[in-house]
C-alpha cells in the first residue's frame, strides 16, 4: 500500500469519528426527550436502557475507528 493510502484512510476514519460523535450527541439528545415525555415509569426505564445501550454501540464504533487509526499509523511509519 502507498503513503497516500494510508493518509487518506486516516483522514476518512477521523470523519467518521466526527460523524459518529455527532451521532451519539442526537441519540443522547432524542433519548432525553424521550425520557422526559414519557407517562409511565416502565416507558422512561426502558427508554434510559436504550440511551445506555445507544451510547455504547457510539463509543464501541469510536474506539474501533481509533484502534484502526493507530493501524495505519503505524503502517505509514513503516512505509518511511
Amino acid at each position: 500500500m502507498s503513503k497516500e493510502y494510508y493518509k487518506k484512510k486516516i483522514v476518512e476514519l477521523r470523519a467518521r469519528i466526527d460523524r459518529e460523535k455527532q451521532d451519539k450527541k442526537r441519540d443522547n439528545e432524542r433519548y432525553a426527550y424521550l425520557i422526559k415525555s414519557a407517562s409511565s415509569p416502565s416507558s422512561k426505564a426502558g427508554y434510559r436502557k436504550n440511551k445506555i445501550d445507544a451510547a455504547a454501540t457510539h463509543a464501541r464504533r469510536i474506539e474501533g475507528w481509533k484502534k484502526e487509526i493507530e493501524y495505519a499509523k503505524d503502517s505509514l511509519r513503516r512505509l518511511k
